[in-house]
């Protein structure tokens, strides 16, 4: 079974050109900083409709070890996607489950940035 993070922004009005030159800037770097080759990153649909700027998804690994820094590097991403475009109706989840936004921290899950469970969740992978 999969679990895959969700991303949409809405908006009327269509993006600027500097928008877009700031959505490709972060897709770009972004992807150059994802840390694994082999898992799915940062993904945007090349259509969009009616009102819809950006959609896109990301299938997480089924790896536990690589399931906390893959969904912290995409829901960063899509923190700096948000920012970038201003004005914009965003919806964010993991699933059926809605991922709320904060403007201090951006899309955050509890736990995703702690490094113990993180360490817990990679012995699964290697047990002693």
């Amino acid at each position: 079974m999969s679990v895959s993070i969700y991303y949409s922004a809405r908006r009327a009005a269509p993006l600027t050109e500097a928008e877009s030159a700031a959505v490709e800037r972060v897709v770009t770097t972004r992807a150059k900083s994802f840390p694994y080759d082999d898992e799915e990153s940062l993904y945007l649909d090349d259509h969009g409709r009616g009102d819809e700027l950006l959609t896109g998804s990301t299938k997480l690994p089924t790896g536990p070890d690589r399931w906390l820094p893959v969904t912290a590097h995409v829901l960063d991403s899509v923190t700096e996607l948000r920012r970038a475009v201003e004005g914009a109706e965003w919806h964010v989840h993991l699933d059926d489950a809605d991922i709320p936004w904060d403007e201090d921290t951006g899309y955050d899950l509890p736990g995703m940035r702690d490094a113990d469970l993180a360490a817990e969740l990679g012995d699964l992978c290697d047990p002693e």
